[in-house]
């Protein structure tokens, strides 16, 4: 920027610049014959400063003052708002960091170190190609000398006969040495090689390994599309008119209903209503895409369990084969629900056709704090949130699924009551229910279960209380109708009372089961330790009594595959095995806690798990071990927590539990607890009831023959 004068000082032009001008001058002045001097006042003369019509004028102090730029490394082109879709937030996030790079240049070398191997080897051509190079340059200068000796001999020496003979030494001695001087520069100078086209330096091949890439494997899953409906509709003013009209009648009309109720019912009537609107208002956005939404639910559960999934479905214990036949637990899925945290978990139950689906009893087994119970049925496919949920005013206490009907639940209360559940019917309340009119137990439900149809093809089940009465129940059209079976009495505990009349201490039934085959026979297990066989026969005589345990009995089981065994647990810390031809156990195992609960295993006649109060679950193998377990694990973060129920699946080689907390986990076996027969060679292995009885059966005879003995 120049300052704002007319003038500009003079400046003495450079040294360089002054010398070429003046050459130039003295030329033009040479040419044209003027004198130099008359240029040189051009020089003198000062000149104008041309100044652009959009310049500032400035005063000096304005042009010396200082302006300070800071660079910085930030790209001021580069965006400074660029926002990005975040799928696990579920918005728009700003994001702060850019990239400020800004490349000004670029260039790819192609150099070789000479120490390379690539670098020796074009060295080592390139001087072969100049050794061949000169090979042919000599080959051909010697072709062209001779051809010009041979010319120079066929010239006419007529014409130059008076030169040559005045001085034809002194001419040819000086061609001949000219001659051999080229040849000698010639020979002398470098040849240059020949220009040759250099390597690809870019050829892949040329300059890295190439190995085999792995085969891609496409993993593919094929499923039947979602069913979907297209729905359209036009709306016009005459249909929103006639939609409020009826909105508008239904108002006037309910206001008349309540004009003629009392306050009672008018109150009744509000809460009724306030419960149908909001049934209507939900059922009017949820019911269209219930189906889809549990399919959705289902596929975010099995991406964010896919790892369970996969060790559900694929794992086993490659430690087996070192643990000298023990084996482990691998725990899976957790099932938990908010509305039942502070209940205990009180029964499991598989269902009899869907092998993924259970239910679970949440009640309490402390009598001072009794409130509330909930059924929940829980599917492997969602463990997230249960699949059915049911609430009671008493705590459920136990529960059996029909085989034939497996949408029908029966629950016995702590209350007294039995009631059944239809799955079918997705409201709470349950199908049927006992009152007192209707004969309910006045003590706890410890358990209930299915039996066959009777006569007239009406569902029964059977249900055992404290109060000592076994209950026959069957359902009617619209009842349930009830038939006292048992009544147990406490043998040897009647006594006299006045005027002569006798008082029996009737026995408080804890647990029971019923024989697989023989349809009359089931045990019963009492508070006093006592199991009882009895008939459906004869309702006052017991086919055989069994002093079992010194506590209350917890379970009672038969066998699945053997008639004669059964197993029962107490809070006595003993699992006890049972001959019911023979009145003293075959095997007895103290597990240093109460045991809550006992199951067989469905693809063993000698495996059965026991779970403890210290939070421990037990498998047994008594064909690998007879003496004790071959697997106790911890399967409860904390040591408060007692395990109540234990289930295996009827098909999958997995168990559940169920601790006092309300949560119940899933376990799968190691392959040393579900060990099958060892195929021999030439012999195919052999598999069935009839195997299962008669390995049972070997370790029930070693047994009764040392009995015999003693």
């Amino acid at each position: 920027v120049f300052p704002a004068s007319s003038k500009m000082p003079h400046k003495q032009p450079p040294r360089k610049q002054s010398i070429n001008t003046g050459r130039g001058a003295r030329k033009r002045d040479e040419d044209s014959g003027t004198e130099v001097g008359e240029g040189a006042d051009e020089w003198a003369q000062s000149k104008a400063t041309v100044r652009p019509p959009d310049q500032l004028e400035l005063t000096d102090a304005e042009l010396k003052e200082e302006f300070t730029r800071i660079l910085t490394a930030n790209n001021p082109h580069a965006p400074q708002n660029i926002v990005r879709y975040s799928f696990k937030e579920g918005t728009y996030k700003f994001i702060g960091v850019v990239n400020q790079l800004a490349v000004h240049f670029s260039q790819v070398g192609n150099l070789i170190p000479k120490d390379s191997d690539e670098g020796r080897r074009q060295h080592y051509r390139d001087e072969l190609a100049a050794v061949s190079y000169q090979g042919s340059q000599e080959s051909t200068k010697v072709v062209i000398s001779e051809t010009e000796i041979l010319e120079e001999e066929e010239e006419p020496k007529e014409s130059e006969a008076e030169a040559e003979t005045e001085a034809g030494s002194q001419i040819d001695m000086p061609a001949a040495e000219a001659a051999e001087k080229v040849t000698e520069e010639e020979l002398m100078t470098p040849k240059q090689p020949k220009e040759r086209k250099l390597t690809n330096q870019f050829n892949f091949s040329e300059r890295a390994s190439q190995t085999l890439n792995n085969p891609l494997r496409d993993r593919e899953c094929q499923m039947e599309p979602p069913p979907r409906t297209n729905f359209s509709a036009t709306a016009n003013q005459w249909e929103i008119y006639d939609a409020y009209v009826e909105e508008l009648e239904k108002q006037e009309k309910t206001k008349e209903k309540e004009k003629t109720k009392t306050p009672v019912a008018k109150k009744m009537g509000k809460m009724a209503m306030k419960k149908m609107t909001s049934m209507e208002s939900q059922s009017d956005d949820i019911t269209k895409v219930t189906q889809a939404a549990k399919i959705v639910e289902r596929m975010v559960n099995q991406n964010t369990y896919d790892d369970v999934a996969q060790d559900f479905k694929y794992y086993e214990d490659a430690a087996d084969e070192y643990r000298d036949q023990e084996g482990t637990l691998l725990p899976l899925w957790k099932f938990q629900n908010d509305k039942a945290k502070r209940l205990a978990v009180t029964a499991l139950c598989w269902n009899p056709k869907y092998n993924d689906l259970f239910a679970v009893g949440h009640g309490s087994y402390d009598f001072m704090k009794q409130s509330r119970g909930m059924l929940l049925l829980y599917s492997m496919k969602n463990p997230s949130f249960p699949e059915y949920i049911f609430s009671s005013e008493s705590g459920i206490m136990c529960l059996d699924m029909h085989v034939d009907h497996p949408y029908l639940v029966v629950v016995g209360h702590y209350d007294g009551n039995v009631a059944i559940y239809n799955l079918k019917k997705p409201h709470s309340q349950p199908s049927f229910r006992s009152s007192p009119k209707s004969g309910k137990h006045t003590d706890p439900v410890w358990q209930v279960r299915w039996q066959k149809d009777d006569m007239d093809n009406n569902l029964n089940f059977f249900s055992v209380s404290s109060d000592g009465r076994i209950v026959s129940w069957t359902l009617l059209k619209s009842e349930l109708v009830h038939t006292d079976v048992i009544k147990l009495k406490v043998e040897g505990g009647t006594k006299d009372g006045l005027d002569g009349l006798q008082l029996h201490t009737v026995g408080c039934g804890t647990a029971f089961d019923f024989h697989k085959e023989i349809d009359y026979m089931f045990l019963v297990g009492t508070e006093e330790g006592k199991i009882y066989k009895c008939s459906k026969s004869y309702s006052s005589k017991f086919l055989d009594t069994y002093d079992a345990h010194n506590m209350a009995v917890d379970a009672v089981s038969w066998n699945p595959y053997h008639t004669k065994v059964f197993m029962s647990c107490s809070s006595d810390w003993t699992v006890k095995i049972w001959d019911h031809t023979i009145k003293t156990p075959m095997f007895i195992y103290d597990l240093n806690s109460a045991v809550g609960d006992v199951a067989w295993a469905p693809y063993s006649s000698t495996v059965f798990a026991a779970v403890t109060t210290n939070g421990k679950t037990h498998v047994f193998d008594l064909s690998i071990n007879k003496y004790e377990a071959i697997c106790n694990q911890p399967v409860v973060a904390k040591k408060k927590n007692k395990i109540t129920h234990v289930q295996f699946n009827p098909i999958h080689p997995i168990i559940i539990v169920g601790d006092d907390r309300g949560h119940v986990t899933c376990l799968k076996l190691s392959p040393n607890l579900r060990k099958m027969p060892k195929e021999k060679k030439g012999q195919e292995v052999q598999k069935g009831p009839a195997v299962e009885i008669a390995k049972l059966d070997k370790l029930l005879n070693l047994v009764r023959e040392v009995k015999t003995k003693t």
